[in-house]
């Protein structure tokens, strides 16, 4: 019998697949805007999610893993409906109104929002973390950064307003990853992570699929008016954004640090505000620097003062998927 223990990741190993999730899901805000320009987006991400889960859940199947009861069916259904229903979908909406660079920084703003959510929740007796004023201070600092992105030029002296909608949908958004992130910790959900998600994709993929078809997204779809763009955005959100990037962070969350890995938070906007500056032209005033630092600053703040035990309680705080 072999006793003998794994050997450790190397760290040219966790590097990599470090910065996979780094360019991986931050690209996957210029690729969604890429995807929605000819194809409706709660049919897009629909898809996105019902061929990703599909074939993650076959493979995962095939590699040995049980099959799923159905309390774990049930878990990953609210689990899915709120981070890719609520959160992906109204980030593939919002984007036909709000550049990616933009929505990648509200979207960013996820760690604040789950802080939030987790201290005003009840607690069970003897488990509840008081507020450490650092994370008060981050925050404070996160809001103030939001209200310099969102504010109209004539509050703020800086030019480059948001579309108001598009902004609001993308907090809502970030206020349901948060909350389907926090019911996840506790949730009963499959032993393996990846069969978990694959669980996850599929019901969110459903959900975005019935939400389409009651919103009349099947009857603007135009077959013959989808641009190569958008197919190609679409692909790439499929097979790297959410397979390969889920993979990555699966498998970083048993062999690296979470304070390690929660660096994607604030690298993926930055990646996502310099590709979409670059490869779309999306603008980057001084508005977008400014709101960027504060915002990004604060989430720093968060994740480096909360306790290791809060740390870990949220692991699917990813922003993009």
């Amino acid at each position: 019998m072999n006793t003998s223990t794994p050997p450790k990741a190397s760290s040219r190993s966790i590097w990599l697949a470090l910065l996979s999730i780094y360019i991986v899901w931050g690209s996957t805000y210029l690729a969604i805007r890429f995807a929605v320009q000819t194809i409706p987006p709660f049919l897009m991400a629909g898809s996105r999610f019902l061929i990703a889960g599909g074939l993650l859940y076959v493979f995962r199947r095939l590699r040995g893993d049980p099959a799923p009861t159905l309390r774990q069916w049930g878990s990953s259904a609210v689990v899915g409906l709120a981070l890719l229903l609520g959160g992906n979908g109204l980030v593939s909406w919002a984007e036909q109104k709000v550049v990616s660079g933009i929505a990648a920084l509200l979207v960013g703003t996820t760690p604040l929002w789950m802080v939030v959510i987790d201290a005003l929740r009840p607690k069970q007796r003897g488990t509840h973390n008081p507020l450490h004023w650092p994370t008060v201070l981050g925050i404070v600092v996160g809001f103030a950064g939001i209200m310099l992105l969102v504010s109209p030029s004539s509050m703020t002296g800086l030019s480059g307003d948001i579309d108001l909608v598009g902004g609001g949908a993308l907090v809502v958004g970030s206020l349901l990853w948060a909350s389907g992130s926090l019911y996840s910790c506790t949730a009963d959900l499959p032993a393996s992570p990846l069969l978990g998600t694959s669980l996850e994709m599929l019901c969110g993929g459903a959900g975005l699929m019935v939400v389409a078809t009651l919103t009349g997204e099947w009857g603007r779809l135009n077959l013959a008016g989808i641009t190569w763009q958008s197919l190609a955005g679409l692909g790439y959100l499929i097979f790297f954004g959410s397979l390969v990037g889920f993979a990555s962070y699966t498998w970083l969350l048993r062999n690296a640090p979470t304070s390690l890995v929660s660096t994607y938070a604030y690298v993926n906007p930055m990646v996502a505000i310099v590709m979409g500056n670059l490869l779309a032209q999306e603008p980057f005033t001084p508005r977008i620097v400014i709101a960027a630092t504060v915002i990004i600053g604060a989430v720093v703040i968060i994740t480096l003062t909360q306790p290791a035990s809060a740390k870990s309680a949220a692991p699917e705080a990813e922003t993009s998927i």
